[in-house]
């Protein structure tokens, strides 16, 4: 079972209780789990009875003693325990997660950088205006594609005349002749196209705009060139060619990657398997409030996890190690993530290169 599954199983849990009027509350949209913390107890843990208490005129604990007793052998979970005030914390079926880890690999591998695309807004045909401005055009630009990944058929135009120099930022629109469903008009860069490819570069000068929620200023700094982790931007194009780089040693060591029926070995990738699970609900979301800025914080925490993954349980063999089961699912784990990383900077318009 996964982080989604898990979420998916404890909604399923509220709305009948709801339904049995064992619980007058309103039903979340979602149900947030995660991780425990050190010392905690079991694998996840939610906050989702507190949540509810107040609408339902509850004590927290009794409302999460109502959803413990609808989620009592619920399929991948091994047992629901409440601690504090209220918490639900659910203990996995181990063989249950392990099947799940296997399904979501195979899934991203198989799917490739379209992994998380969906037909949600198929039919759609949304219009996106923009201002004549380089940030507006790049954002409404992520915005369409977006939109499309998930389904839809965007027409994209600007408000005035647009700028010859947007095309070297990917950026594709006419001048608007017809009314606006959507106008995008995100903070001002305060440079113009020519000033930030000239300075920047086109890929730091997409992610510069795109990486801060649209009604923050976008910081258009030199750091956005710097090859250190201080920089969102080569750490997540970093992780991705780091992923490339593992895949592209085991051919040379002579290993094939694990296939999909084989286990995966999660030593040290609690996060980057929640990450990759939730990748699919970070588009959508992205998509339907039409954020580019949440897609980029998405990848930024994914290349964390790859880097925390990587160090905790090497994929390829050290010193005169042989290759074993081991190195083969971490290396198709590491693949999975550098799938996600290129797919996800291909829908911000930035481009993943192989070697860094």
């Amino acid at each position: 079972m996964t982080p989604v599954d898990l979420s998916t199983t404890v909604l399923h849990a509220v709305r009948r209780a709801v339904r049995e009027d064992a619980l007058r509350a309103p039903v979340p949209a979602r149900v947030r789990v995660e991780r425990t913390r050190p010392g905690g107890r079991g694998d996840y843990a939610s906050a989702v009875a507190l949540q509810l208490a107040g609408p339902a005129g509850l004590a927290a604990r009794q409302v999460a003693e109502i959803l413990r007793d609808r989620l009592a052998g619920a399929p991948g979970v091994a047992g629901v325990e409440i601690t504090g005030p209220g918490f639900l914390n659910f203990t996995l079926d181990a063989a249950t997660g392990a099947a799940a880890h296997r399904a979501l690999v195979h899934r991203v591998r198989e799917q490739g950088e379209r992994y998380g695309y969906g037909d949600a807004l198929a039919g759609q045909r949304p219009r996106l205006v923009h201002a004549r401005e380089v940030r507006a055009a790049v954002t409404a630009d992520a915005v369409r594609r977006l939109l499309a990944a998930q389904g839809a058929d965007v027409h994209l135009a600007c408000e005035g005349e647009p700028d010859p120099d947007w095309t070297r930022l990917g950026v594709s629109a006419e001048a608007s002749d017809a009314q606006a469903e959507a106008l995008v008009r995100p903070v001002p860069a305060g440079d113009t196209a020519a000033g930030l490819l000239t300075r920047l570069g086109p890929d730091a000068a997409r992610w510069g705009l795109l990486r801060v929620a649209g009604h923050d200023r976008a910081p258009l700094g030199n750091d956005l060139l710097a090859q250190t982790e201080a920089n969102a931007l080569f750490r997540v194009r970093y992780a991705h060619a780091r992923a490339r780089a593992v895949v592209r040693g085991a051919a040379r060591l002579g290993f094939a990657v694990a296939g999909p029926g084989a286990d995966i070995d999660a030593t040290g990738a609690a996060d980057l398997l929640t990450l990759l699970d939730a990748h699919p609900a970070v588009l959508a979301g992205a998509a339907r409030h039409r954020a580019p800025d949440r897609l980029a914080r998405h990848l930024d925490a994914v290349a964390a996890a790859f880097f925390d993954f990587h160090d905790a349980a090497p994929p390829l063999p050290v010193g005169d190690e042989k290759p074993s089961a081991a190195h083969r699912s971490r290396t198709a784990l590491a693949e999975a993530a550098g799938t996600v990383l290129a797919g996800g900077l291909s829908l911000l318009g930035v481009r993943a290169p192989e070697h860094l």
